[in-house]
């Protein structure tokens, strides 16, 4: 009534329309939504099947073979004592589930962003399209993303990975363009007075100097999507994300400290490796 007698709008029917989007997409897609729920449980647990099957002091010797060759003896030696303090407390089978979700989310991440990223760096005007989307994915709560993803894909690690997915996308796109942008004009005009096309200039040139630039991209969605686990059990994934939830609501202050230092291990760990990975790359183009 105030509103009225003050002479401005009625109040948007924004929710209304929101909530009738997404009851039109899920009746309309359903069929494409079961489809995509069912492709996803299977990666994931896929993942998980083939990770089990490898014995949990292999696993951490291996992964710690990695770090120590890709990093350094300290990050190898904290790999090892950090992967055998997870699997003593007991968070091992969780801490796979968590990677399994991690890994999936991350990979669509890279399949989906890395072309994506190209195109925006190679078209101003599908950059400045692009731009404004990836400042709503940024920007928006993540808790948000879930409930699309519950009426498209029901309760599970589905919604989760595709929450993941949403928010953790953004940098792999962003860097992506920021490292093909960021290849020295002389470079470019080099390959074109040798006759390069525009292919061969972007898959030999531009892409190998823009690797590192893309791997902190990567190594950016890796640490959002593990931010993401603790978010992604209210919808009913697994994982470690998942027994910190029950310690919040149990009031378990040790049992949820000791899952988020499982998360904590794997998200140093996963950082380390992969930021040394494009130094490595980026020792490699110099």
């Amino acid at each position: 009534m105030a509103n009225k007698e003050a002479g401005l709008l009625p109040k948007l029917p924004l929710a209304d329309w929101i909530d009738s989007l997404v009851d039109g997409l899920t009746e309309t897609f359903a069929p494409v939504f079961d489809g995509i729920a069912e492709a996803l449980e299977a990666v994931v647990e896929g993942i998980v099947a083939a990770l089990t099957l490898i014995p949990s002091l292999v696993f951490i010797i291996f992964l710690s073979l990695i770090a120590w060759k890709i990093c350094s003896k300290g990050i190898g030696l904290f790999t090892f004592f950090g992967l055998y303090l997870i699997d003593n407390l007991g968070y091992w089978e969780p801490m796979l589930d968590t990677l399994a979700l991690v890994v999936t989310s991350v990979i669509i991440s890279v399949i989906i962003g890395i072309p994506v990223g190209i195109w925006a760096s190679q078209q101003s005007t599908a950059r400045k399209f692009i731009t404004p989307i990836l400042d709503f994915m940024q920007t928006m709560p993540a808790f948000v993303y879930l409930i699309p993803a519950i009426f498209f894909f029901n309760i599970g690690v589905v919604p989760g990975v595709v929450a993941s997915v949403i928010f953790a996308m953004p940098p792999t796109i962003r860097l992506t363009v920021l490292g093909i942008q960021q290849v020295p004009a002389d470079i470019i005009e080099a390959t074109e007075a040798f006759g390069s096309t525009t292919r061969q200039r972007l898959l030999k040139v531009q892409l190998p100097l823009a690797m590192p630039t893309i791997m902190a991209g990567i190594n950016q969605s890796i640490m959002l999507a593990l931010s993401m686990v603790v978010i992604a059990s209210m919808v009913g994934a697994p994982g470690l994300g998942a027994d910190v939830y029950r310690a919040v609501t149990q009031i378990k202050t040790g049992v949820g400290f000791e899952a988020g230092l499982a998360i904590v291990i794997i998200a140093i760990v996963l950082d380390r490796i992969t930021q040394n990975i494009g130094k490595n790359k980026q020792g490699g183009n110099g």
